[in-house]
């Protein structure tokens, strides 16, 4: 069994949503899935991507994807990498596959020249909670996410 992190491809739209798909079942936002499919991959693969997806191979085959963008510390003065999404297959947990994602990242992260990587976790999540525990991750107490969207976010715009 080999597991391969790879950068992903416009032929890989359709199991990025599929495994997207899968991750809002999960943690039971299935309904908050509104992506469409032409929009998402010209964000993805178009000529300014938004985003980078990794892919996680089991012997070749997909189990698991990663999706990241750039953001940036005005305190440490350098970009950062913001983690969006995490999952590997149910079936395929305990291979090593998230552990492999989050290296990847680190990699790409250092040889960026970025400062940190981030991300959020559920706070139901208590599997996520203890395996980012358990490669260094600290929680970052005392800070709140925010969100404006839909018809707040059109108001706000004036």
């Amino acid at each position: 069994m080999t597991i391969t992190i790879r950068p992903a491809v416009p032929g890989d739209l359709d199991t990025i949503i599929a495994f997207i798909r899968a991750l809002a079942d999960y943690e039971k936002l299935a309904d908050a899935v509104r992506l469409d499919r032409a929009s998402f991959g010209n964000h993805l693969f178009g000529p300014r991507p938004m985003a980078e997806v990794l892919i996680a191979e089991l012997d070749a085959a997909p189990i698991g994807f990663a999706l990241f963008f750039h953001n940036f510390s005005t305190f440490e003065g350098r970009p950062g990498i913001y983690l969006e999404d995490l999952f590997v297959d149910p079936a395929a947990r305990g291979s090593g596959a998230g552990k492999a994602l989050l290296s990847a990242f680190a990699q790409i992260a250092i040889e960026r020249g970025c400062a940190r990587l981030e991300w959020a976790v559920l706070d139901w999540n208590e599997p996520a909670i203890r395996f980012y525990k358990s490669i260094g991750a600290t929680a970052m107490d005392g800070w709140t996410i925010n969100r404006v969207d839909g018809p707040a976010l059109t108001e706000l715009a004036g």
